[in-house]
């Protein structure tokens, strides 16, 4: 069951309301236990006592929660609540309340929403009874010193209130208040700007938020980030206020970012180190204190509150916090007792950290890493290596099955050039250790003979390691033969290879190949020629190299597989208007004739490359197009005039031989100079308007290629022609 569950707990809440109080209290108690810094159970669990009379134990609740939630709804009820305490109770009643509400300012007056708190203060001071001239006096005093805390304060009211503190001033003397406000003015104008650069940050921050542990959801990590925004903004002093002033303000929100964000550890560790760096150790290790105390299963917390504790020389408090690691960690102590090893010798000195070394190697829990901390340490610090070999050949006896405690070894013997001792380790590992284990020990092995042997040696461990390693594969005969990609391994140093990454990307795929050729193929991998390995991933051996698990084939379906061509990405999204268009083809379309752009409107909207206008256009300048009556003719020499008329009779009225018919049907009887000078003022009427008709079909088409629909090659090609022939045409006429 998730006790953090949001959902449930809102639930609660709201059946408690309707419950009565001695029914009520456990589920506020099991809620506040669950959620301690939820402002809002606290309020309505007091308020509950408060509705019953019962004012002894709404104070009790008071004093749990009011320190740890700064929120400025729960302390406004906190003072309503005294208010209503002290209301018959007189003088005495008054100066209570009054105390309270400074407690109140002092703890809670930074808060962006603290304005109306503020003025109920001043409000009240107002109200209260004056005997003689020096109370009244004293009080006017009292106020002034409140006005002026306030509008230092960026808070949604700081206008209201600079306009009453200036009312204020001037209903006491006008010559005190001109310069009393001049002096304010400008405090008043930086603390009202930060106040609109503040609420920036605030406007993010979900307040209605219940603290549980992280999930890594969008939502969290969003509410973790306008903390932290707002903090940085807070720490940045935007208001240049003096030193203390601002740290309380940074302290204040680091108390309201912990409200939600209670079970992050780094949140905690923040702000204790920013106490630290400020000179509060005293600050930072009640931090730390409160921070173990809410996530007692932090040990990152705890190693960060001990090396503080010893940073600032507290030996004891620091040791004791080991200790607690310890003793709370029964069965998973290595790394406590390593990390308690280190700050004994560091505090104490080496006997003292011995003495604890031969304590732990005997408890149950006690694992390799501690054997080999405790000898690095003995050799590295006291330059002993009779003592750190002794460590290691002790617990060689106990921990020879674990590859990892014989590498260790290895490698400090390799130190010491002990390379006698170094060969007999890796035989008597090797003797007890299972293939599945041997891996890495048979690695470090080829890897050493290849460092210290010659080259007969060197062979001889890499055919042993073939030999040994070939029991885990089904096919172990393929194996054992040399290869090429075995003398790569063996010719490599460090980040040095005796070969391209093309040749070793080649010679792995080969060597792969070759341990799978006998697998059957639907339990095979075919690597394909744009497979790569890193080089930093192909270890020294065969036993190294990164290879793709055996997997079932998943072919794909090619038969609607399109040819990627970068010309087919798309432009920027450009809004089109009702009529699919772009606004800019709307614009070019009322500046063309009815018939041209009936013809382009109606042209086909094909996916697919389109051409490039500017050579399409080229061509067809370039070239002799056959006029409207040698269509249908067969292909030959193209002779007479270029005009070009692909419209057709039904589209602009013309017949064949590109005249208008008479309008009483009889047939037109011209001359052949006649029809020649028609024919040759048609063309150069064409030749005039071709610039402007390229102009606009490369605007078209450029604006259809960014937001309409695409056009293919043979569309635009007849797009330009139509141009040409209608505007030839209507010259013509």
């Amino acid at each position: 069951m998730d006790i953090y569950n949001v959902e449930a707990a809102e639930i609660l809440a709201k059946e408690a309301l309707v419950l009565p109080i001695t029914e009520a209290t456990p589920i506020y108690e099991k809620l506040l236990a669950t959620f301690p810094t939820a402002a809002k159970y606290w309020k309505q669990y007091v308020e509950a006592y408060i509705s019953a009379h019962n004012e002894d134990i709404a104070k009790q609740i008071f004093s749990r929660c009011l320190l740890t939630c700064p929120h400025i709804n729960l302390w406004r009820c906190y003072i309503t609540f005294i208010k209503r305490v002290n209301n018959k109770r007189g003088s005495e009643g008054l100066e209570e309340t009054k105390k309270a509400f400074d407690f109140m300012l002092n703890y809670v007056g930074n808060d962006v929403a603290s304005g109306p708190v503020w003025m109920d203060y001043i409000a009240f001071l107002k109200s209260m009874p004056v005997v003689t001239p020096q109370d009244e006096s004293h009080r006017m005093t009292t106020i002034r010193k409140v006005y002026q805390k306030a509008i230092l304060v960026p808070t949604s009211h700081v206008e209201q209130l600079w306009k009453d503190y200036d009312n204020f001033e001037n209903s006491v003397s006008r010559t005190l208040a001109k310069g009393l406000l001049s002096e304010y003015q400008p405090k008043f104008n930086s603390a009202k700007a930060v106040y609109r650069e503040r609420k920036k940050y605030i406007e993010d921050i979900d307040w209605n938020m219940l603290a549980t542990p992280p999930t890594g959801s969008y939502e969290e990590e969003q509410q973790c980030m306008a903390w932290k925004r707002l903090l940085a903004f807070e720490k940045g002093n935007p208001q240049r206020i003096d030193a203390a002033t601002a740290n309380r303000r940074i302290s204040f929100t680091y108390e309201q970012c912990l409200m939600y964000l209670y079970h992050h550890p780094d949140v905690w560790y923040d702000f204790a180190m920013w106490h630290a760096k400020n000179g509060s150790t005293d600050s930072a290790i009640q931090i730390f204190q409160r921070a173990v105390k809410a996530l007692p299963g932090s040990e990152v917390l705890k190693y960060a509150f001990a090396e503080l504790e010893e940073s600032v020389g507290a030996i004891q408090p620091a040791k004791t916090i080991y200790e607690s690691l310890i003793a709370e960690n029964a069965n998973m102590t290595s790394l406590a007792h390593i990390q308690f090893i280190r700050f004994l010798r560091r505090t104490e000195g080496i006997e003292a950290a011995r003495k604890f070394f031969l304590d732990a190697r005997k408890l149950p829990g006690c694992t390799y890493h501690v054997y080999v901390a405790y000898a690095t340490m003995s050799f590295c610090l006291d330059k002993d290596a009779k003592v750190a070999q002794n460590v290691f050949e002790a617990g060689l006896k106990r921990f020879m099955q674990e590859p990892g405690y014989v590498l260790e070894y290895a490698d400090f013997l390799c130190r010491l050039n002990d390379d006698r001792n170094v060969r007999a380790l890796f035989e008597r590992a090797l003797s007890l250790l299972s293939p599945e284990k041997s891996i890495e020990v048979w690695k470090r092995f080829v890897q050493f003979e290849q460092i210290y042997g010659d080259l007969a040696s060197m062979q001889k461990v890499e055919q042993r390691r073939k030999e040994a390693l070939s029991r885990t594969s089904e096919d172990g005969s393929s194996s054992l033969e040399d290869t090429l990609y075995d003398v790569v391994s063996r010719y490599n140093y460090m980040d040095l290879w005796p070969c391209s990454s093309k040749e070793l990307d080649y010679l792995s795929r080969q060597e792969w190949l070759a341990k799978n050729m006998f697998k059957k193929a639907g339990k095979s991998v075919i690597l394909t020629s744009g497979a790569t390995f890193d080089k930093a991933n192909i270890g020294v051996g065969a036993s190294a190299k990164t290879l793709p698990q055996p997997a079932k084939v998943v072919r794909p379906e090619i038969s609607r597989m399109v040819v990627y061509d970068p010309r087919q990405m798309k432009g920027p999204v450009i809004s089109t208007t009702s009529s699919g268009y772009t606004k800019e083809v709307d614009e070019i379309f009322k500046m063309l004739s009815p018939p041209i752009m009936s013809f382009i409107t109606n042209l086909p909207a094909i996916e697919g490359p389109s051409p490039d206008i500017d050579i399409v256009l080229s061509v067809l300048l370039q070239s002799t197009l056959p006029t409207g009556h040698d269509v249908g003719k067969p292909s030959g020499p193209v002779t007479g005039s270029a005009t070009n008329d692909l419209s057709g009779p039904g589209k602009s009225g013309f017949n064949q031989n590109g005249h208008r018919p008479p309008r009483d049907g009889q047939p037109l009887k011209r001359k052949a100079i006649g029809r020649q000078e028609e024919e040759d003022a048609a063309a150069a009427a064409q030749n005039r308007a071709m610039p402007r008709d390229i102009f606009r079909l490369r605007q078209i088409h450029r604006s259809r290629g960014a937001g309409g629909p695409a056009q293919s090659g043979s569309a635009a090609m007849s797009s330009g022609s139509a141009f040409s022939g209608e505007q030839s045409a209507n010259s013509s006429s």
